[in-house]
């Protein structure tokens, strides 16, 4: 995906990787993805995982591939609407067959954890697709819960003095109470963070008062260097960037003391993988109270887009993050 394809993220591996090759085991950093995207990347990797370590959870493995491969590879979202069948029994039988057959955790940890994470990335990426189209599940919290569990495996995983960063749209991170989303019955993984952890949680938000990005217009377009336009005049950005040109870094007792946000809801842009600049006055922004959303919030007064890899969509599979725009 060409979100992630670019020149940032290749900078941020080889820094991790350099940093791994200086310090023991125990200080080694990792970095992993929490989302429920990738369901045939995830049945491959069980695949080869399977054939060398449990040759026995090969055949619920093969049943729930050959329940999906009807619809060809990212189309079972796309399927789900037309047939009643459901792949749900095979995946979960495949996770219950690995939880099984992997002695937590063996000679290799790091590869027994892997393969159980993509056996439930297979049961809830069959959840969110079927939900998409569910008028009693919404997908999105489907998806956000999915984080918010692998979050907690990996924190089981490496320890109780493990530390983690989620780098997330804001729209994930911060804290959907303090928004429209909650009337809406929706919660994301930084409710559920705080929630679950309480204040071992720090949230941070990030904005911008003009720039340019990386986006599409439509689902299946290709990716665009798009202009940001300056942010609308009743907006949180604009306040921001009015209150005196540069950068800022606000933390929470910063935000208490600002008159306008103590009590009242303010306009906060959300700028997706699918944009509409021209739109920026309708839409592109969030009723939020930023007082309880963020415990801080980093603003940027004007921002570059990513330098995207060579990477080119294929029209042909559904888009990674469909049908939601974060």
């Amino acid at each position: 995906s060409w979100m992630w394809a670019n020149w940032e993220i290749v900078a941020l591996a080889e820094g991790l990787k350099a940093h791994n090759e200086t310090v023991g085991h125990d200080k080694k950093v990792g970095f992993y993805g929490l989302d429920v995207y990738g369901l045939w990347e995830s049945l491959e990797a069980i695949v080869k995982y399977i054939e060398v370590h449990h040759s026995e959870a090969m055949e619920s493995t093969k049943k729930a591939i050959e329940c999906f491969e009807p619809y060809g590879e990212d189309d079972y979202a796309r399927a789900a609407q037309f047939t009643p069948q459901s792949c749900r029994n095979e995946v979960v039988a495949m996770l219950a067959e690995i939880r099984k057959s992997i002695v937590k955790y063996e000679d290799d940890t790091e590869a027994a954890f892997c393969a159980e994470q993509n056996a439930l990335v297979a049961v809830n990426a069959e959840k969110f697709y079927r939900s998409v189209l569910s008028a009693n599940e919404s997908s999105w919290n489907v998806r956000d819960h999915h984080m918010m569990e692998t979050l907690n495996r990996l924190s089981d995983f490496h320890g109780p003095n493990s530390k983690a960063i989620v780098w997330e749209h804001n729209t994930h991170v911060g804290d959907a109470r303090a928004t429209d989303m909650a009337e809406e019955g929706l919660f994301n993984i930084g409710q559920l963070a705080r929630e679950h952890h309480k204040k071992d949680v720090f949230i941070v938000g990030f904005g911008n008062y003009k720039g340019t990005v990386i986006a599409g217009d439509e689902w299946g377009a290709p990716m665009e260097e798009m202009e940001m336009p300056e942010a609308r005049e009743d907006s949180w950005e604009f306040m921001l960037h009015e209150s005196g040109e540069g950068d800022k870094l606000l933390f929470s007792d910063d935000l208490k003391e600002i008159e306008a946000i103590k009590k009242n809801d303010i306009p906060h842009r959300a700028v997706g993988v699918i944009y509409h600049p021209w739109l920026e006055k309708q839409g592109n922004y969030v009723q939020s109270r930023m007082v309880k959303r963020y415990d801080a919030f980093m603003f940027f007064d004007q921002t570059k887009a990513v330098h995207p890899l060579h990477v080119v969509p294929d029209a042909h599979k559904t888009p990674l993050t469909y049908p939601w725009e974060e």
